[in-house]
């Protein structure tokens, strides 16, 4: 199974024009992006949950953090829309690096769309080339994830998270919830203690990752509007001095230390649009893909049960079911091997991107109260000394 994931994962960047085959979808949703993007993101951008059509979200995989000669470090704010994803099947083996980027928009008399272009990177032997460049239109990854998915049921899988309310054709959707309900009727008698826990603690992470990001966004916006207001003050005590003779140094000296504190101000959010908020809100989009994920582990154990008690209750033929209960039984031990291995990883990824981003917003934020506390006690200190020379030729 394991070479299967990294054989379906390598493909990734080589799906034919339009999708592959005849499975791929047609049609293309429109996605606007631009490869360039400002220091700081409007507000309104943050509200990631919001319905709208302009709005998707790539994740990048969490082991972004150890780049070399293959993977020049990259911006991953989701406004840049530019993401690098490392696949890392082996913890020495890391020659395998796929890139998205460049958003181009294409204009036709039927529609509107956007594709990118995925550059992938390889030493290793099973490909043709080293260096791979298509363009790929947002269906297609949809299309991609969707397979992924069915030949991995229980992989945790970080291609991207769609707001669009896009996917298989009604009555496929229609086919699938009628089933996922009849599972989850019957329910799941003989759920081992361990995906138990993983499912307690999935519950756990997305109330608290979710509250985060949520807090994470208002402190952002509240901010943007500090800054907005601390910009003004510096213009401000500038036209005060024209009419202050006795003033003048000083009120030129308050509006010098106020651009300084807003020029740190503007950094220190910068930091946080760029570090803070996408690790959080992707740990979001990955609360939600491992809900996913352990209900699908769990239509397999129950799709098993069913079939275990139909033969205890001799309602089909014995035969027949034995040997469905056979290939049943490999696939929930596949499916359970396949998610236990790759949740291990994951947590130990998480783990390792929260504390780094949360380390690293505290460490800027230090920065910030240092710079803004020595610019005043640099003009307090100017100040106090002009004063006592002042006094003293007037003592004299």
């Amino acid at each position: 199974m394991e070479g299967e994931r990294r054989a379906a994962r390598a493909r990734s960047a080589g799906l034919p024009a339009g999708g592959a085959g005849g499975d791929s979808p047609g049609g293309a949703a429109p996605l606007p992006g631009s490869s360039g993007s400002s220091a700081l993101l409007p507000a309104e951008v943050l509200d990631l949950d919001e319905d709208e059509d302009d709005l998707e979200v790539f994740s990048k995989d969490a082991s972004l953090m150890d780049m070399n000669s293959f993977s020049p470090m990259m911006p991953t704010s989701p406004l840049s829309m530019i993401n690098q994803v490392k696949f890392e099947d082996e913890p020495d083996l890391k020659d395998l690096f796929i890139t998205v980027d460049e958003p181009e928009s294409h204009v036709t008399t039927i529609e509107t769309f956007i594709t990118y272009r995925i550059i992938t990177k390889t030493s290793r032997g099973e490909f043709d080339s080293s260096e791979f460049e298509v363009r790929r239109r947002y269906q297609d990854f949809l299309w991609l994830k969707e397979k992924l998915e069915e030949a991995h049921p229980t992989l945790i899988i970080p291609e991207l998270s769609s707001h669009k309310k896009q996917g298989p054709g009604l009555l496929t959707r229609m086919g699938q919830t009628v089933r996922s309900v009849a599972l989850s009727m019957r329910g799941v008698k003989s759920r081992p203690e361990e995906f138990m826990e993983m499912n307690n603690f999935i519950e756990i992470f997305s109330q608290k990752i979710n509250l985060i990001d949520k807090i994470s966004q208002r402190i952002y916006k509240e901010e943007r509007e500090y800054f907005d207001e601390l910009k003004e003050y510096g213009p401000i005590h500038i036209l005060w001095s024209a009419s202050e003779e006795d003033l003048v140094d000083t009120l030129k000296g308050v509006a010098s230390c106020v651009d300084k504190c807003c020029k740190a101000t503007e950094k220190r959010m910068s930091g946080l649009s760029e570090a803070l908020l996408p690790v959080v809100h992707e740990y979001v989009l990955y609360s939600e893909m491992l809900m996913g994920v352990m209900k699908r582990r769990d239509q397999i154990q129950a799709e098993l049960d069913s079939k275990i008690e139909a033969l205890t209750s001799k309602k089909a033929d014995a035969d027949l079911l034995t040997e469905e209960i056979g290939k049943l039984e490999d696939k929930v031990e596949c499916a359970n091997n396949a998610l236990k291995a790759d949740w291990e990883r994951w947590r130990q990824n998480m783990q390792n991107d929260i504390k780094s981003a949360f380390t690293d917003m505290a460490e800027e934020n230090i920065c910030y109260y240092e710079q803004c506390l020595a610019t005043w006690e640099s003009f307090l200190t100017s100040q106090t000394d002009l004063h006592l020379e002042e006094a003293s030729e007037d003592k004299f």
